[in-house]
């Protein structure tokens, strides 16, 4: 209230909210924030599999999501949730991908965000990584499980990937609608030759690719290509490379 008096032209309100904390709220209490201006709440889904959130030691469950989310959407407050991709890491992203769609068909939020998971040397998963508790999975393997969340979603949220570090941005939508050209947009890039998705990977790890069909662009693909040989005159690993290219942007 005290925003809206002082700026009379502010059309938007946002908050951040725990999936928690929302499931504790009333409905009264939640309506009462609608009628004071919030228009919309972000809340951190990043996984719907509760062994996955047990180990990034989210604070929730896949119950406490479904129950916060519902409580969001029933007092008519815009809700966004936010997917991690990458977050079952190799030995559980098909667990991750499939109760993740489910928890949001329960939900069925306005807008469902991808991120991509990234782990700087701080984290405490780094240590988990470095003694073998977690693998990562490749870009290659994350869009394999997107491309298994996408197919398994029964909702009428809005999809956005509007971060530089999801790989595949151009995986936009409205579901139930523009299903198939999300899909599409994976296709695209699995259909690739090898050294081609490699290309693209990196490209757009360098910030300079934004769609698949940029790794036909000689002058995008030109500081790629540069790159990428003195990656292979090296002998260095390309998804570790990849990785560390992702750290900058976090």
């Amino acid at each position: 209230r005290h925003l809206k008096s002082k700026f009379p032209d502010i059309n938007r309100i946002t908050m951040y909210a725990r999936s928690h904390t929302a499931a504790r709220k009333s409905a009264d209490e939640l309506k009462a924030l609608r009628e004071a201006g919030i228009s919309r709440l972000h809340i951190g889904l990043e996984s719907g599999y509760d062994p996955v959130l047990a180990l990034v030691d989210k604070g929730a469950t896949a119950a406490d999501h479904i129950a916060g989310g519902k409580n969001v959407v029933a007092s008519g407050i815009s809700l966004s949730e936010y997917v991690m991709l990458g977050l079952g890491g190799r030995d559980m992203w098909r667990e991750h991908a499939l109760e993740t769609a489910r928890v949001l068909n329960e939900i069925n939020p306005d807008y469902i965000r991808f991120r991509t998971l990234t782990i700087q040397p701080r984290m405490e998963l780094a240590k988990d990584v470095a003694e073998g508790r977690f693998v990562r999975a490749t870009d290659e393997e994350i869009v394999a499980e997107e491309k298994l969340f996408l197919e398994n979603l029964d909702v009428t949220s809005t999809i956005a990937s509007d971060h530089i570090i999801n790989l595949l941005p151009d995986v936009e939508g409205k579901l139930p609608d523009d299903r198939e050209k999300m899909l599409g947009v994976i296709e695209r890039f699995q259909a690739l030759m090898p050294d081609e998705r490699d290309l693209y990977k990196l490209g757009r790890r360098l910030g300079i690719m934004n769609h698949v069909e940029d790794v036909r662009d000689p002058s995008l693909c030109a500081e790629a290509e540069r790159l990428m040989a003195r990656i292979k005159q090296a002998g260095d690993d390309l998804d570790e490379v990849l990785y560390r290219l992702m750290e900058r942007y976090i």
